[in-house]
């Protein structure tokens, strides 16, 4: 039975939104006084975040951007991000998060490629941009100076009229490498944003969900289509979204006892690394009542100790920055330790087709290995300025996943690894997540990584690197 403390199912929401100009205006109507953003110290409600984002988008427009331009992000979660993602929804302009781990000549592409006209920046990671070996964008705001972020917003006239997005206006544009060449620029529409949860709302699919009265914590950076997509998510539902700088373990216990979190998105390491913590017990996660996770397979001992610990459901999620994010889903009714299942990514959503073709394009039966490709509402619009590249990922309305894999007879999809990350083994394909996986489960190991290694014999073995 469910604690009183977490909202109940029959409180799910869904507002039926379409674009995250709709959300703010929504919310700041409907639930001003609510809490939109939790970071730190600062507390943004409904009615804080649509005003806020108002007073940027008029500076954006101030500063003479207009629709289709790139605004960039080179700082860490804060409240301040939320704003700027809903300024950009509302000038038509393209937000670019940028990862505050990579290097000033990877900063760089990202700014040159894009074609960034203005660039939010913490004064942490001021060093970075200006060590770049390429021109810095015209404008320039620093987050966290005494005369930045706050100053500049006062620089708008005027109210100004919110663009006019359709599901289909580019709303951001996220970084990735996949495993080969310099990042490529993904480019996603306000239907990325909301195309899952209306099919899950309309089939009355729970895998997922957003009650009243949720409070969702993000272990995931809004640089990652993960962090953002969660964000989004509790957005448009009307929930509290808890935003922590960057992840740390300590802090996620503290913050979920202390605000009554009921809800979060992670990855697996991170739960890991909070069950881990000295003195963890279950009466620290009583109010959780559901755990979103992805970025990798939970293995069983993982599953084993959250289930004892948190005590609330759990659900994987499964796709790419390209599909918008999640397009496959492990239900929480399927997350029984020893479960076959447990091996699976999921099933697709409603709306959401799969199908694993052969080297050729050809579509293989239940049971065969080989690339997965998803049919999302949510894919996104393009690779961009590399209309090759997108052609290949994007075909017929198809994303090409990379990912090698299989579907069973249940229609659940089993992912083996990235396919140019196979070990050539005596003419085998190997795939290095499968035996992580094994080792990863043995007792003393906290994780491993399979590589490929010349064999005079073999062609290719693969070594384990193993942390104790």
């Amino acid at each position: 039975m469910a604690s009183p403390d977490r909202p109940q199912p029959g409180d799910r929401l869904h507002h039926g939104l379409t674009t995250l100009v709709g959300t703010a205006r929504f919310h700041a109507e409907h639930r001003p006084d609510t809490p939109a953003v939790i970071c730190g110290d600062t507390t943004l409600t409904y009615a804080d975040l649509h005003r806020e984002s108002d007073r940027a988008a008029q500076a954006l427009r101030a500063a003479g951007l207009t629709a289709g331009d790139r605004v960039a992000y080179l700082g860490k979660e804060s409240e301040h991000y939320y704003e700027v993602l809903f300024a950009c929804a509302k000038t038509g302009t393209v937000l670019v998060p940028v990862n505050w781990r990579l290097t000033s000549p990877e900063v760089s592409h990202i700014l040159q490629d894009s074609a960034t006209r203005l660039l939010f920046v913490e004064e942490e990671f001021r060093t970075v941009v200006d060590a770049m070996p390429t021109t810095p964008p015209e404008h320039i705001v620093a987050l966290d100076a005494a005369d930045g972020y706050a100053t500049w917003k006062v620089t708008g006239t005027g109210a100004g009229e919110a663009y006019a997005a359709t599901r289909d206006t580019p709303v951001a544009q996220l970084y990735t490498s996949g495993t080969t060449g310099l990042p490529k620029g993904v480019v996603l529409a306000h239907r990325s944003f909301f195309a899952i949860a209306d099919a899950m709302a309309e089939a009355d699919v729970d895998w997922i969900d957003w009650r009243a009265g949720d409070i969702a914590l993000i272990g995931i950076p809004g640089f990652h289509i993960g962090g953002l997509w969660w964000a989004t998510q509790n957005f448009n539902a009307g929930t509290t979204v808890v935003a922590m700088p960057a992840f740390d373990a300590a802090l996620a216990v503290e913050l979920i006892h202390r605000l009554g979190i009921t809800t979060a998105c992670v990855v697996p390491a991170m739960l890991r690394m909070m069950l881990n913590r000295p003195g963890v017990t279950p009466a620290d996660f009583v109010t959780l009542r559901k755990i979103v996770y992805g970025g990798s397979p939970i293995s069983e001992t993982l599953l084993e100790q959250s289930l004892a610990v948190f005590r609330c459901e759990f659900a994987q999620i499964y796709g790419l920055t390209e599909t918008g994010n999640t397009a496959v889903c492990l239900p929480p009714a399927v997350h029984e330790p020893g479960s076959p299942l447990m091996q699976a990514a999921g099933r697709p959503y409603p709306g959401v087709r799969v199908q694993v073709i052969d080297d050729h394009g050809a579509a293989l039966p239940p049971g065969a290995v080989g690339e997965v490709c998803l049919a999302t509402p949510a894919h996104m619009v393009e690779y961009w300025n590399l209309p090759d590249k997108t052609a290949e990922t994007l075909v017929d309305g198809w994303i090409l996943t990379g990912d090698a894999g299989f579907v069973d007879e249940g229609g659940y999809v089993f992912i083996r690894d990235r396919i140019k990350d196979a070990i050539l083994v005596a003419g085998e394909n190997v795939y290095p997540a499968e035996i992580e996986g094994y080792i990863n489960d043995m007792p003393g190991v906290a994780e491993s990584a399979l590589v490929g290694v010349p064999h005079p014999d073999f062609g290719e073995v693969g070594v384990a690197v193993v942390i104790p």
